[in-house]
């Protein structure tokens, strides 16, 4: 039996772990022991933290694993690639690695290759910013993390609201500085692509819901997002040029952009990895039929993953931040149960949600009405 890594064990690594073992293969699962599902589903597991890169190496080259994989983790994206690289398996570079996980290095990378992204500045102080200039409002985020973490946005150049957002950031990322940069205005989409060898084949559009200022935390996802087709192609064009400028060639990409009302188009950022959310998981296989995660673990063997679309649906998921949200998930059971894919509530802590990482669960949805998806996402 032919043996996979797999970087990371939470639930975001389930659907993972479970389609490398549907397709046949061993899975040995490489994370900090937590008591995530991912420890008692794997075949083997390690209790190994993810961000020992060189541990994991030789523990992978003992084992003789013959790919390895992860989705929605920038985090486990480096050690992926790190291993795939110095054992000879199927990865992007390390330059490549370095570019779509810091976003001071992916942004100077869009900015030599004429990608349209905000104009930002890394810092490690305030003083950083002195004679620096910015247009405001701008967004303060870490170098290095995901998931709405460390994110504020500010309006006007107050210092000591600059520093402590600067300080913030710092303490959620694991390198220590922080990018400061213009804030981008108009609806946010992600983008979801597969590569093989050099080649980008999209897969869908999502358009996003959050909550808006100071933190930008996700509310919701829609998949396909209500845009014209000649949006859709300008969108397609500005994200495969961006993934050629960082040498994304193999696996999923996970793009964040902006389009303005006057439809400009502004690149965010780009993991060089499956959207996390549920949106690679779920959405893109719901809406399209086309089996991501199958795919992401095919090419981590060294298969090129077929072209499978196979429906055009609509798909959504609201993700709970208060009771409000688990009454629109009871008005769906009682009028359209047919239509609920997947639920997971949390018991509420009474705490603020503050991040992705502190939301008490979601729904997902799935019709071929668009009307209907709508009536259950976000108004946000």
């Amino acid at each position: 039996m032919k043996k996979i890594g797999i970087i990371g064990a939470s639930y975001l690594q389930e659907p993972l772990i479970q389609k490398a073992k549907q397709k046949g293969y061993e899975t040995h699962v490489f994370a900090w022991a937590a008591g995530d599902v991912g420890e008692e589903s794997a075949d083997y597991f390690y209790p190994i933290s993810i961000v020992e890169k060189e541990e994991i190496l030789e523990k992978c080259k003992e084992i003789g694993i013959e790919g390895i994989a992860t989705i929605a983790s920038d985090l486990a994206a480096v050690t992926v690639n790190y291993v795939a690289e110095n054992m000879g398996l199927v990865g992007n570079s390390w330059d490549t690695t370095l570019k779509s996980t810091n976003k001071h290095l992916m942004r100077k990378c869009f900015e030599d290759n004429n990608c349209p992204s905000p104009k930002s500045i890394m810092v490690e102080t305030v003083e950083d910013l002195d004679g620096v200039s910015l247009s405001y409002p701008v967004i303060v985020k870490p170098l290095d993390r995901s998931g709405s973490r460390g994110i504020t946005k500010i309006e006007s150049p107050d210092r000591k609201v600059l520093e402590e957002a600067i300080e913030n950031a710092k303490n959620q990322g694991f390198d220590k500085h922080a990018l400061v940069e213009e804030y981008a205005t108009g609806q946010e989409y992600s983008v979801e692509y597969i590569s093989y060898n050099g080649e980008h084949e999209f897969l869908a559009l999502t358009h996003k819901y959050t909550t808006g200022a100071p933190h930008f935390i996700e509310t919701g996802h829609m998949e396909p997002a209500p845009v014209d087709e000649c949006t859709l192609d300008r969108v397609k064009k500005v994200v495969v040029h961006a993934l050629n400028s960082l040498g994304i060639q193999y696996g999923a990409s996970h793009s964040e952009l902006k389009i303005a009302k006057d439809g400009t188009i502004k690149i965010i950022e780009i993991g060089g990895r499956m959207g996390g959310d549920c949106i690679g998981a779920n959405l893109v296989e719901l809406s399209t039929g086309y089996d991501f995660v199958g795919a992401v673990v095919d090419i981590a063997m060294g298969l090129k993953p077929e072209s499978n679309k196979t429906k055009q649906s609509y798909a959504g998921v609201h993700f709970i931040f208060d009771k409000e949200d688990v009454k629109v998930l009871e008005e769906l059971k009682k009028n359209n149960p047919e239509i609920l894919v997947e639920e997971d509530v949390h018991e509420f802590s009474g705490e603020a949600v503050t991040d992705s990482g502190s939301r008490f669960g979601y729904f997902l949805f799935a019709s071929d009405d668009k009307e209907l998806i709508n009536n259950y996402l976000p108004k946000k």
